[in-house]
């Protein structure tokens, strides 16, 4: 696969934590990145449907719908099935692991355990871009 710039690329996060959701705005954005941006599940579905990102950044606990259940509804969808998800959580509990998994994310992170340079590299990657 040929690497392309991230200027064709957008990614939906969706992230309830104001302050969480600014700094991951802020720095995919400063990477080159088209971004959009949910607080809760529900509008991050409607989003995510409607826009079809390249990849979804996808918060667990949040108001409205919860990132599992997002997940689940998403997954059902023709193109939502086959969209990139990586999970953005505090949790860090062995089932949301599992129970993430089943849905085909790509990666999960534990909010605490990570950096934005990590996060922005896994993206790339993923994306495979540069």
């Amino acid at each position: 696969m040929t690497e392309q710039s991230t200027k064709n690329k957008t990614i939906l996060v969706i992230e309830d934590d104001a302050p969480t959701l600014q700094a991951l705005v802020d720095t995919f954005t400063s990477e080159g990145f088209h971004v959009l941006k949910a607080k809760d599940g529900k509008k991050g579905l409607e989003l995510a449907l409607k826009e079809h990102p390249d990849l979804v950044l996808l918060d667990i606990i949040m108001p409205k719908m919860d990132g599992m259940t997002m997940l689940k509804k998403l997954r059902e969808d023709e193109w939502g099935k086959d969209v990139q998800v990586v999970i953005l959580t505090n949790l860090s509990s062995v089932e949301k692991t599992a129970e993430a998994l089943k849905g085909r994310v790509y990666d999960y992170f534990v909010k605490t355990n990570w950096k934005l340079e990590d996060l922005v590299k896994r993206v790339k990657e993923r994306l495979g871009v540069r």
